[in-house]
């Protein structure tokens, strides 16, 4: 694969850079990339994706834009309210770098469509609200062997790690979380300061690009926590659980 003029000009801090350079650029430019969501974590995630190049993006949400969206899903406009969110993210992706193809799938992710989507993808990043998802998508990372990168948010605070439960030495999520927890509030019911949901949207696209680029040290085996209201940031080490019966065998 060669550069285009463009390219060259709009990759050029990457190519610069020699932990990247321009084989890495030509990588991320033929990478594929499932995003699970389109809303807090989603926005920022899938805007520096598209600004990286990656070169293909499935993107799977089935909710609408809402006025109450707009406080911390920077990818949507107030214009925008009352579309689907793939579309409307699709809109201002293509804006940002229309060389990057843009699946939409304006649906639910579940048991019946989750092997064919996740088969066609390099990397996972799970930016979901709910915990039947995550489970649902720990499997399908585990039996197809795709790198997950998952962040969750809660009011001030937000948590991310990277999965590679087909790996013999390092947990998958539900080595992590390995029962469905009582209740737990979303954003709409406890409340989100909105920025938070963007530190951690990069977060997770620097460890996606970290993945497909596969330099620094990978957040598999670790989580990180970020604690807004202190300034603080504690990376955790996160074992495999041998005993776990998604990813104990492997």
């Amino acid at each position: 694969m060669s550069f285009t003029d463009n390219q060259l000009d709009r990759y050029a801090r990457h190519i610069i850079l020699k932990q990247v350079g321009g084989a890495g650029q030509q990588k991320l430019m033929k990478a594929k990339v499932l995003v699970i969501g389109a809303g807090g974590l989603g926005s920022p995630l899938l805007l520096y994706l598209v600004a990286a190049g990656v070169g293909t993006i499935t993107l799977i949400d089935d909710d609408v834009v809402e006025m109450s969206n707009l406080q911390r899903q920077i990818i949507h406009k107030t214009e925008n309210i009352g579309k689907p969110k793939v579309s409307s993210a699709s809109q201002m992706l293509q804006e940002i770098n229309p060389e990057v193809e843009i699946i939409q799938l304006n649906q639910q992710l579940n048991s019946n469509n989750i092997a064919k989507i996740i088969q066609n993808c390099d990397v996972i990043a799970d930016g979901c609200d709910n915990f039947a998802t995550r489970f649902l998508v720990s499997a399908a990372s585990t039996r197809y062997k795709k790198p997950l990168v998952s962040a969750a948010l809660s009011q001030f605070d937000g948590q991310i790690a990277t999965f590679k439960g087909y790996e013999k030495d390092k947990p998958c999520y539900r080595c992590f979380i390995p029962e469905m927890p009582g209740q737990a509030q979303n954003c709409a019911e406890a409340g989100i300061l909105g920025a938070v949901a963007g530190v951690l949207g990069t977060l997770q696209a620097t460890e996606v690009l970290k993945e497909i680029l596969n330099i620094g040290e990978s957040l598999a085996g670790k989580i990180m926590i970020y604690d807004a209201l202190y300034s603080a940031v504690r990376v955790i080490k996160l074992p495999k659980d041998p005993k776990c019966k998604y990813c104990g065998s492997v």
